[in-house]
């Protein structure tokens, strides 16, 4: 199994669902994974150590300044040691003492000082996970890279029903061995250009149309892909979001920006995923000065715009290309009639009134579905996942296409 000799540092903070934690841990185990775990104080409160350590067959570390080995510094030492660090349960205040660099207890310290992929499943109160600081804190720690596994909704432990479960054992083991098999560099040399958020259309000096797209998808997939080795293109609509590392970034404005920058970028990509929500129509008269108010309704006149999409399936030879479908209603009739039309190679279909999925949010759900009629079934889970998903396809199509 992928998770046979992996080195696994668990931290469980105190919540409720430390109970799921002691069940992660033992299926840990079971696979083959080298587990150790780490536990705050409140932890102890609902599960002793003991009980992990049975199940990990591992010490439990609990304090900071419980130094048992002299010739090494304990939170150093398993920081070093962990090729993964999950932490589930994740509560509010871990989370806040992680994205803002806050370390006053063994697991906190050990977390500023490990350099693995931190993993982080959050638990807790439905208003708590939803409250601005805690959103804030969770979009600090993405920008920092570390990824999310996406809590359930149902009724929680307080008697509210709402989001804020923690993940299932099952799920959790199932994503650590995706994560795991998947070759971080199965991308390298790959030329890869991705359109990302929204475009603006001009109405006069003042006034524009434009749509709810944040760029998070896209951002996600060119983050994503550039981590697995490929040579990224992002050209991204106008949005705040930072640029990934190692992504060489254009940045445009109008539907016709996007679509003279992705024409000249496509020619010498290998694939090409258009993620970005491009304008439609635009005003056919852009006033040149600022347009005053009157009693009387006011009618402008709307021409199309350039269809890039269309255009790259056109003008494509060996390309791999990728297309999103954000649908209201009949997902599958409308994204089966765009992969065709569109000549695309995979289609990303989602139904934005879905919970959890549509524009401005963290996480999707989707259904990818390729010409050849296979489809894969996208869970809730965060973009980023989503993104590493969508990666592996293209990377199947890649290997059809050789």
């Amino acid at each position: 199994m992928s998770l046979r000799g992996k080195k696994i540092l668990l931290c469980v903070s105190g919540g409720i669902a430390v109970f799921k934690a002691a069940a992660l841990t033992s299926k840990l185990y079971q696979t083959g994974a080298e587990v150790k775990v780490l536990m705050t104080n409140s932890a102890t409160e609902f599960v002793t150590p003991l009980t992990f350590q049975t199940l990990s067959r591992n010490e439990v570390y609990l304090d900071t300044f419980e130094e048992k080995e002299p010739s090494s510094v304990a939170h150093i030492d398993v920081a070093d040691w962990a090729d993964l660090v999950l932490i589930a349960p994740a509560t509010a205040n871990m989370i806040g003492k992680l994205a803002n660099g806050i370390a006053d207890d063994m697991m906190s310290t050990t977390l500023l000082a490990t350099e693995a992929p931190v993993w982080v499943a959050p638990a807790m109160n439905v208003h708590m996970y939803d409250h601005p600081a805690v959103k804030k804190n969770m979009d600090t720690l993405r920008s920092f890279g570390c990824h999310f596994l996406e809590p359930g909704e149902g009724l929680l432990a307080c008697g509210y029903v709402g989001k804020g479960r923690m993940a299932e054992p099952e799920d959790i083991l199932s994503t650590l061995e995706t994560y795991f098999s998947s070759d971080r560099n199965d991308l390298d040399g790959k030329q890869i250009v991705i359109t990302a958020g929204p475009t603006r259309e001009a109405v006069d000096p003042v006034r524009y149309f434009t749509n709810y797209s944040s760029g998070k998808m896209g951002f996600a997939l060119a983050e994503q892909a550039a981590k697995r080795g490929a040579d990224v293109t992002l050209i991204a609509g106008p949005v705040s979001l930072p640029t990934p590392e190692n992504v060489k970034r254009i940045d445009v404005v109008t539907a016709d920006d996007m679509f003279q920058a992705v024409i000249k970028a496509a020619d010498l990509a290998d694939v090409v995923i258009k993620a970005a929500a491009v304008a439609d129509y635009r005003p056919a008269q852009v006033a040149t000065e600022k347009m005053k108010k009157s009693d009387d309704a006011m009618a402008i006149e709307m021409e199309r715009t350039k269809d890039i999409l269309w255009t790259l399936g056109q003008m494509k030879t060996n390309q791999i290309l990728v297309g999103f479908a954000a649908e209201s209603e009949r997902l599958d009739e409308y994204a089966k009639k765009k992969l065709e039309k569109k000549n695309l190679d995979l289609i990303c279909a989602n139904n934005i009134k879905a919970e959890g999925a549509g524009f401005n949010k963290d996480t999707n759900v989707m259904t990818l579905m390729r010409r050849d009629g296979e489809r894969v079934e996208l869970p809730l889970q965060s973009k980023h996942e989503a993104a590493n998903r969508i990666l592996d396809e293209v990377k199947r199509l890649d290997v059809n296409h050789t």
